[in-house]
């Protein structure tokens, strides 16, 4: 009898150990918390630093850019002239409406400012690249994105090759591709409302069994996410309001001999996955997406295959943007987008903070 106890004993501890670990890996730790301000990005240096940014989406806001100090404190950066806008002076030294901050494998900040939120006529409304040297802290370069675009584009996201020195970041309004050559400075958009980088009409992203809506329109956005291989040689993009996903080779993208139409062509359809914000690699090329509708995470692997990392959690609320660490750790920033008043006839449904979560991989 006492060794069928012990026995018993021992499965109940295995059991209990197993089921610990499996938690402790899906736990997730709060790196940072705003109550007040909307944040969407979160991006994470060489020493560990930590950035979210906050869009000027609507009151009350703050500052555009900031660096984390603690668990619920924050510093303008890279200064506070550059986090002051009042709506005169020099668009491309001011910050006007953060969209994302990135930090690329050698340890260089890349801001996406989407400019004015109101459409411009004269197609200037301050969008640009930032590029800021985390050494110093300072701005190195400005890259005016206004030849590029219009005055309706948004300027969402982007990711860096360090490698060909170039920059790609997505147009969340029309749908489209802006690629910047970080050393002439020159910027063009391809696939500009092309089928591949719009949103599916016909799709309904939709939170608890109910379809999210808009000015009493399903909410629709154009291409969001997007993510550059760790080999640099294709770039994967999707419309954040459908579960499609593509790639195209960095060097068909590059090609200006061909034309948009050709250029569509050779845009490859991956298959139908999530809804997702924003979307990250890792160093072996699993590549990570949220899920918007079920909220969590899950990975692609290279052999398109689909695995759970965080399973469905409420804390993951709107999961935004993505930065992994060459040491395995996965940061994640929750905007709480659908819980917004424009979605629920003016009254907030926010269910709690605007975090930054960490889990390690």
């Amino acid at each position: 009898m006492k060794k069928i106890i012990q026995f018993a004993v021992f499965l109940s501890f295995g059991y209990t150990g197993l089921f610990a670990q499996q938690k402790n890996f899906q736990k997730l730790t709060t790196v940072f918390e705003d109550q007040d301000h909307q944040l969407t990005g979160v991006a994470v240096s060489s020493s560990e630093r930590v950035f979210t940014n906050y869009p000027r989406w609507g009151e009350p806001y703050r500052y555009a850019l900031v660096e984390v100090t603690g668990a619920k404190t924050s510093v303008p950066f890279p200064n506070k002239s550059w986090n002051e806008w009042n709506g005169t002076g020099d668009k491309m030294q001011h910050f006007l409406c953060v969209q994302a901050v990135v930090i690329d494998d050698q340890n260089t900040m890349w801001v996406v400012d989407a400019g004015s939120t109101q459409p411009s006529q004269d197609n200037d409304k301050g969008q640009k690249l930032v590029k800021i040297n985390l050494t110093t802290n300072t701005v190195e370069r400005v890259y005016p994105l206004a030849g590029a675009t219009d005055g309706k584009s948004y300027m969402n996201d982007a990711r860096i090759d360090t490698q060909k020195k170039l920059a790609y970041i997505t147009n969340s309004n029309e749908g489209g591709i802006v690629i910047v050559d970080l050393v002439s400075g020159k910027a063009r958009q391809v696939l500009n409302k092309a089928k591949v980088t719009q949103t599916n009409p016909s799709y309904q992203l939709k939170r608890n069994g109910k379809t999210l809506l808009k000015d009493g329109q399903p909410f629709h956005i154009q291409s969001d996410g997007i993510a550059l291989s760790p080999d640099g040689q294709q770039l994967y993009f999707k419309a954040l309001t459908d579960n499609s996903l593509y790639h195209i080779s960095t060097a068909d993208l590059n090609n200006e001999s061909l034309s948009e139409a050709e250029l569509e062509k050779k845009v490859i359809f991956d298959g139908k996955f999530t809804t997702t914000d924003g979307m990250a690699f890792d160093s072996k090329g699993n590549l990570y997406l949220g899920d918007l509708e079920a909220r969590k995470i899950i990975r692609i692997t290279p052999a398109l295959k689909t695995e759970t990392v965080v399973p469905a959690n409420e804390e993951l609320a709107w999961p935004d943007s993505y930065h992994i660490t060459k040491d395995g750790w996965l940061y994640i920033s929750c905007s709480r987008i659908d819980e917004q008043p424009q979605f629920h006839q003016g009254k907030s449904e926010r269910k709690g903070s605007y975090k930054i979560y960490k889990i390690h991989l």
